[in-house]
């Protein structure tokens, strides 16, 4: 079980922090904050730019700690709160990636809420600190993740209703 753990927070999270990589920096193909804060700009996260370093902050130090095991609610808030608005601005293609769905979000949210309850295992810094916590600390991380992603999905859609898109 042990590996187990440690090979999911590794793999997710080196993933995660390769998705904030390309957001902040353009890596591995992505669009940098110019880019990825247009597109956020275009779809109601507003200031663009500004959305752009939060999320791309938020996964790539969430996928960080997730990947050394270390402050687990921390990165398992993060995640999910990262995820739940990701997969927001995916839900009108449905559930499959293939359609441009939001698959690959809820996989990864679910991932980061998963460890956030069970604990990062006895392979990462949180153990080796004996910083032990209880499910009940990564419920609350999860619950803390999921109402921050409400809000900001709540005030983007707010945005988009307020400034119609010219055709």
């Amino acid at each position: 079980m042990e590996i187990g753990l440690l090979l999911v927070r590794v793999v997710v999270g080196a993933l995660l922090v390769g998705h904030g990589a390309q957001k902040l920096f353009g890596s591995f193909g992505g669009y940098g904050i110019a880019g990825t804060g247009g597109w956020f700009e275009s779809i109601g996260f507003r200031p663009g730019r500004a959305m752009a370093v939060v999320a791309g902050l938020s996964e790539l130090l969430g996928g960080l700690l997730l990947v050394l095991g270390l402050l687990t609610p921390l990165a398992s808030a993060a995640i999910v709160g990262t995820m739940v608005v990701a997969a927001s601005t995916h839900a009108a293609s449905g559930l499959w990636n293939t359609a441009g769905g939001y698959e690959l979000p809820l996989v990864l949210a679910v991932v980061g809420a998963t460890v956030g309850l069970t604990g990062p295992g006895a392979y990462s810094l949180d153990a080796a600190l004996g910083l032990q916590l209880s499910p009940v600390v990564g419920l609350g991380a999860i619950a803390l993740g999921v109402v921050a992603a409400l809000v900001v999905v709540a005030r983007a859609r707010a945005a988009v209703r307020a400034v119609p898109v010219a055709a």
